[in-house]
């Protein structure tokens, strides 16, 4: 009586589960999007003061990686809001944060305590997680890669709609 209670209670939250799993990876996404749209922007838009910032940060050719640095905080937080190319996005996001740790969090890291504290490693994180596990069901890439999985390959047969009898 116990076992099959505890059984049915595992069906049911696993259920549930089942129908929420997507709520991870899309609030990830969405989270990250909203906050590298708009710091990304905000850099492009004063290129100059990020320019002055990097320089203060001994940041080799600080023209360059500001617009580097900005351009992909932005271009990847567009493709994070969309879903698309989501695993390929997030890779250079996460080194930009690992380059904000070692320059402009440098002085405020004294073990391993102050960087789990760091905002800039739980984007690292949130990247990384992305970068392996993908976009969830609610992107772009995953209405690509079904879109993928329905159009034959040339010189292959084409899937049978219904199942034939």
């Amino acid at each position: 009586m116990l076992r099959a209670t505890l059984n049915e209670a595992a069906h049911r939250v696993a259920t549930i589960r089942d129908k929420v799993e997507f709520l991870g990876p899309t609030l990830a996404r969405l989270t990250l999007a909203s906050v590298f749209i708009g710091t990304g922007w905000g850099k492009l838009n004063n290129i100059g003061s990020t320019i002055e910032y990097f320089t203060s940060l001994h940041i080799p050719a600080p023209g360059f990686n500001a617009a580097l640095a900005a351009g992909t905080e932005f271009v990847g937080g567009v493709l994070l809001l969309l879903g698309l190319f989501t695993r390929l996005a997030a890779l250079p996001m996460a080194f930009t944060m690992v380059i904000a740790i070692l320059t402009a969090k440098r002085d405020d890291l004294d073990g391993v305590r102050a960087l789990l504290g760091f905002e800039e490693w739980t984007y690292i994180v949130l990247f990384v997680w992305l970068a392996l596990a993908g976009p969830g069901p609610l992107s772009l890439d995953a209405v690509w890669a079904r879109m993928r999985h329905r159009t034959p390959q040339p010189g292959l047969p084409k899937p049978a709609l219904r199942p034939q009898t």
